[in-house]
């Protein structure tokens, strides 16, 4: 069979190899763009920040070696300009020849992924203006650095690259700001968790500006000097536009092949309306497992689930993907945060009654060292108890909090069926109640009524209107708010009638819970706390 993959970075690399694996017989070749093929596109940023010293680490295979490995033939440098899907065949243009070469095709698979966005402001043609999406972006950007002369940078983009960036080029010594127009940073986060993630930025010494809109870039003797935006300029040595990505499908416009907003249709085979046409990686839209509605997944992860499954489907297996779940992780200083399933935002939007709950809890036993704590949103449909998401933040493995939750939504679990799981434990890794079991038993006591609370949302937005804050931290935390303190709680409380609205807050949530348990105990009716403390609420700003 011949097969025709348009692309070689990771969704092309993978269809090609795994259906070299399943026949040696076929005849498949890669046609990519490129120089490079099977690059480590979010490995970049790490580059740049020196924690990959290599360039050739880069590059998980060279052209050579990935035909040496698999079988497949690959051609660099050469680009699709044009399918035929009538006469199943492909014309490419050797982009240093400029030679036109026809391919013909059994079946073709396009995983020609996509290009970072460039905005149309003056300017974006000045030198030091950098885009992060290939090896060659991130060489370039460190050699500048390198050559000296760099000490402010501005970031176009508060996504998961562009805080990547940031971070890495303030190891480099370069103080960076990072704008986005978005009222928050990190797509897939409840507006309060980013807030949070915002705020734990800024005590790192990583200055973000949201809800911001870049108009124009300027410079002097051609090179970038000034970030305009509708408030106010930012003074720059160099700028790195990461401000979203378009797929590279415009070539097919003419092709009749279904497509929106620029993504490929697929079906759960990764077919598009052609069945002798398939699509993968950034170019393709794939679905939601949750809702089963079209989801947009520009991620490796996806990238080679779906190509090792359209590789064993065109070799007649009829294996569907199961859906995508927004699963996102991003390293950034002093915190790691991570998410997947829907925000509660979206949960409300897709028709669900969910109930979240916010948690701060350690990550390890406390006596270890380097123990420190994960916070914790967990969201669930409240008549089902099916879990719907979590997001996670905290210095820690938080990938373990989201792996778990994955496997769970994957399945389609409640808290009922993740309730008793035996979750790993030993002290230098976990707590003997897994941080994830601890998040969970928490959210089924608000479920079931014995933990009454307001979240961070819920406060932010007014709901404790008519509440009085009482402190019950383990020490005295909030200024001008009167102290309980848990063990001398045998008793109401001084002054304080049991019919008197109260809201306990603590520093995480949990000694206000015990306090909260005690108080119902002794008559009081009305009695919240809030979630995740005024380690997640800053009452300083009240």
């Amino acid at each position: 069979m011949k097969i025709v993959v348009l692309g070689g970075v990771a969704a092309g690399t993978k269809v090609a190899a795994k259906l070299m694996r399943e026949d040696r017989s076929n005849e498949v070749i890669i046609l990519n763009k490129g120089a490079d093929i099977s690059y480590a596109g979010c490995g970049l940023p790490y580059y740049v920040g020196h924690v990959i010293e290599e360039k050739g680490d880069l590059i998980v295979n060279t052209p050579a070696k990935y035909e040496g490995l698999t079988g497949a033939k690959v051609l660099v440098r050469t680009e699709a300009t044009r399918v035929d899907r009538a006469a199943k065949q492909v014309t490419a243009k050797n982009l240093d020849t400029q030679e036109e070469t026809v391919y013909p095709y059994d079946k073709l698979v396009i995983a020609t992924g996509a290009s970072p966005l460039c905005p149309p402001i003056p300017g974006v043609e000045l030198g030091n203006v950098f885009f992060m999406r290939t090896p060659q972006d991130a060489i370039a950007l460190r050699d500048v650095v390198a050559a000296g002369g760099v000490k402010r940078a501005v970031v176009v983009g508060a996504g998961y690259i562009g805080l990547e960036i940031a971070e890495n080029l303030a190891k480099d010594g370069v103080k960076p700001f990072v704008l986005d127009m978005a009222p928050h940073v990190l797509p897939g986060f409840d507006e309060e968790f980013a807030s949070y993630i915002e705020r734990k930025l800024s005590d790192a010494g990583l200055p973000v500006v949201t809800g911001v809109r870049v108009t124009a870039l300027e410079g002097a003797d051609g090179m970038v000097k000034k970030v305009v935006t509708d408030r106010k300029a930012y003074k720059c040595d160099l700028v790195v536009l990461s401000a979203g990505i378009r797929p590279n499908t415009a070539f097919l416009a003419d092709t009749g092949l279904e497509m929106f907003k620029g993504t490929l249709l697929t079906n759960e085979q990764g077919q598009t309306n052609d069945p002798d046409v398939y699509a993968v990686g950034d170019c393709a839209m794939v679905r939601s497992a949750i809702t089963g509605k079209p989801a947009w997944s520009p991620m490796g992860s996806t990238a080679n689930i779906n190509g090792r499954i359209i590789a064993q489907n065109i070799m007649g297996k009829s294996l569907s993907y199961r859906g995508n779940l927004g699963t996102a992780l991003c390293k950034l200083p002093g915190v790691n945060v991570g998410r997947t399933g829907l925000t509660e935002a979206q949960a409300k939007a897709e028709g669900f009654d969910p109930v979240s709950v916010i948690t701060i809890v350690d990550d390890k036993a406390h006596y270890m060292p380097g123990a420190a704590t994960f916070t914790m949103k967990m969201i669930a449909d409240r008549p089902t108890g099916r879990l719907l998401g979590v997001q996670v933040a905290g210095p820690g493995a938080v990938d373990k909090i989201v792996d778990i939750a994955v496997a769970g939504i994957m399945c389609k679990a409640t808290l009922d069926d993740l309730d008793g799981a035996d979750f790993g434990y030993a002290p230098p890794f976990s707590t003997a109640i897994h941080p994830f079991a601890h998040t969970l038993n928490v959210l089924k006591n608000k479920l079931a009524g014995t933990f009454e609370t307001f979240t961070p949302a819920e406060y932010a937005a007014g709901a404790a209107e008519g509440y009085r804050i009482v402190d019950a931290s383990l020490q005295p935390t909030i200024p001008g708010a009167p102290y309980v303190d848990l063990p001398k709680v045998t008793g109401p409380l001084e002054g304080i009638g049991p019919d008197e609205k109260i809201l306990l807050v603590c520093n995480k949530g949990k000694r206000a819970y015990l306090v909260q348990n005690r108080l119902k105990a002794f008559g009081y009716r009305n009695v919240k706390v809030l979630e995740g403390g005024n380690l997640f609420t800053d009452f300083s700003e009240e």
